[in-house]
């Protein structure tokens, strides 16, 4: 909706996405996640390398994400090798594989963290019981990208959750089985999320059903 050129205030205001490409966001290359993995070790930024690497691994939104308890996360004195969560947008709950270099970046940051099994994962700068905005992770994914010299208007929050999926969808053709990993209801959404030609994805699909 435009403004009328009778509204002397509208002159001074800008619209929310000025200066900022909209649009999918690119995943990131293998290369890439190791670039910034070396990025956060050197600068022994624990909690931001379990942040990360959880991102990575769970291939969650970024609202799902920061709202992980720790509960989800171990069982005993160990990180799971699956966890699963309800996803906030669909109700569905979905489930993940958490690789060996999550799981170590997650344990030296829980260490650290303490807390109990209802705490959040990730808690909020402000307010201790609560859990990390998504606006702050959103600052750090910009932060950690432009530190390996990527344009932080090319990647966002939705990188991270597009990382693992591409590089399966790559290497296997999978479709169906990108679809389970992003907890989408519908396969159409995980073409357009891959962002790959519609016809030639759905005609690889069902050649792999077959």
């Amino acid at each position: 909706m435009g403004h009328s050129c009778y509204d002397l205030t509208a002159s001074d205001r800008r619209a929310w996405n000025a200066g900022k490409k909209v649009g999918t966001k690119r995943p990131l290359k293998p290369r890439q996640i190791w670039a910034i993995r070396f990025f956060l070790d050197r600068e022994r930024r624990l909690r931001d390398k379990a942040l990360f690497d959880l991102a990575i691994d769970s291939k969650l939104r970024g609202c799902d994400l920061v709202k992980i308890k720790i509960g989800n996360l171990v069982v005993g004195q160990e990180i799971r090798t699956r966890a699963m969560v309800i996803q906030q947008k669909t109700g569905r709950p979905v489930q993940f594989e958490l690789m060996s270099d999550a799981r170590s970046s997650l344990l030296a940051w829980l260490e650290r963290r303490g807390g109990t099994v209802d705490d959040y994962a990730f808690p909020s700068r402000i307010d201790p019981r609560a859990h990390m905005s998504t606006r702050q992770y959103a600052r750090l994914v910009d932060e950690w990208v432009e530190a390996i010299g990527l344009r932080p208007q090319e990647y966002g929050t939705h990188s991270l959750r597009r990382t693992k999926a591409s590089i399966i969808y790559k290497a296997t053709g999978n479709l169906r089985a990108i679809q389970i990993l992003l907890g989408h209801t519908k396969i159409e959404n995980t073409v357009r999320y891959l962002g790959v030609d519609v016809e030639d994805a759905l005609e690889l699909a069902e050649a792999t059903e077959v």
